[in-house]
């Protein structure tokens, strides 16, 4: 029986992300599998100045995306490409990037742990596609730790499609098959001196319409890495921001500076009038350049992803900390469930439309606080977390 999915940013649950703010890209010409500006304005999965100005069109289409219930297996396959998809398919890349990007970034956490191990959960679907889940919980050094992978095939329907084309009413064209797959991973540490590391890298491809084929496929890339601590260690937050600065500028030096911004933009709390963390970097919807250039991008930063977190981790994993340090932590924990909860659209979408739960919500942490009317001293070092989560600083 399909189920809808929403297709948002830093949910586990979804892999790819209608913007909450535009990035100024280079204008690029885009290429032949690539939307136009203008189409990308009124495409649901798209970027999001007609999200603003055209809510209700775009809650219609987004419920109207469907796919097929999972169904759980005992062993992981190969592949959860359909028998159609050549090895040399950037679907197939992209789904060998992402899980060998898994494999790896599991194996560094339970080094750093010491000794507790993932859970592995693995479903598929009868279409086609599958995930696999890994969550690591109450170990010695992490209090939760998740990273997923997805491959979803699925279904746009018409009315979809024509406010994607922004097609006439004349044109009726029929269902449009569409493939996304990515990885999105969050980790929790339980000492308060380490920070929490989130991080999602997704891919997304459309086929011709099934009355219009040979037409070209539309695609785009996704994805972002971010930190989040509840004290800050300059040089921790310099070394992390400098790793995805030096994966940015292997392709573009505008990258940085623009993805930075973005993930400023993006992971805020309107509600606090602050950022969840301090930032990292985020984009969305690239497709102004070269296909493959933007696959080898997506590449280098999840590559970057160990290198830039797990040398914080080990530095600051063993750090004694008092019951005050801790319970800063758990309020600063408690601002990542309300931006979760209340602001990232996958888990919102996927708790209305009856997604998997424990996909859905392994991002939150396994405790978190909430005290009323906390106000941190000003001039401490709790003060100093927050006025950089509410002023965006520039690290490098």
């Amino acid at each position: 029986m399909p189920s809808t999915i929403a297709l948002s940013s830093s949910s586990f649950y979804s892999l790819s992300t209608p913007s909450t703010t535009s990035s100024s890209c280079s204008q690029r010409v885009p290429k032949a599998a690539a939307f136009s500006a203008k189409e990308r304005d009124t495409f649901p999965l798209g970027l999001t100045k007609t999200h603003q100005r055209f809510p209700r069109r775009r809650s219609m289409v987004r419920s109207a995306v469907s796919i097929e219930k999972e169904t759980p297996e005992a062993q992981r396959p190969d592949t959860f490409l359909r028998e159609s998809s050549s090895s040399s398919s950037v679907r197939a890349r992209f789904e060998k990037m992402i899980r060998d990007a898994q494999d790896e970034v599991c194996r560094a956490i339970e080094v750093a742990d010491g000794g507790a191990q993932f859970k592995e959960d693995v479903w598929s679907r009868p279409g086609g596609g599958g995930g696999i889940s890994r969550v690591l919980q109450d170990g010695a050094v992490w209090e939760k730790a998740g990273v997923n992978v997805s491959v979803v095939y699925g279904v746009m329907p018409p009315e979809a499609y024509r406010a994607a084309k922004s097609a006439s009413a004349d044109h009726k064209p029929g269902p449009v098959p569409f493939f996304a797959a990515g990885i999105s991973s969050v980790l929790h540490p339980k000492n308060p001196f380490a920070p929490t590391l989130h991080f999602n890298y997704r891919y997304f491809e459309t086929d011709a319409p099934q009355d219009a084929p040979g037409a070209p496929r539309q695609w785009w890339f996704g994805g972002g890495t971010d930190l989040t601590p509840a004290y800050i260690f300059e040089e921790d937050v310099r070394h992390f921001h400098s790793v995805q600065k030096g994966a940015c500028d292997k392709f573009d030096p505008t990258f940085y500076p623009r993805f930075k911004k973005w993930c400023d933009d993006y992971f805020y709390i309107k509600h606090r009038g602050e950022r969840r963390g301090l930032g990292g970097i985020f984009f969305d919807d690239l497709n102004d350049y070269d296909q493959e250039m933007l696959l080898s991008f997506a590449t280098e930063c999840a590559n970057s992803v160990i290198p830039a977190y797990i040398p914080i981790i080990e530095k600051r994993k063993d750090t004694p900390f008092t019951e005050k340090h801790k319970a800063w932590q758990q309020l600063r924990r408690g601002r990542y469930v309300e931006f979760n909860l209340v602001y990232d659209r996958g888990t919102t979408f996927g708790l209305k439309t009856g997604g998997r739960i424990e996909s859905i919500l392994v991002s939150l942490p396994l405790t978190s606080r909430w005290e009323y009317d906390h106000k941190p001293e000003e001039g401490s070092e709790e003060w100093k977390l927050l006025d950089a989560c509410i002023n965006p600083k520039e690290w490098i």
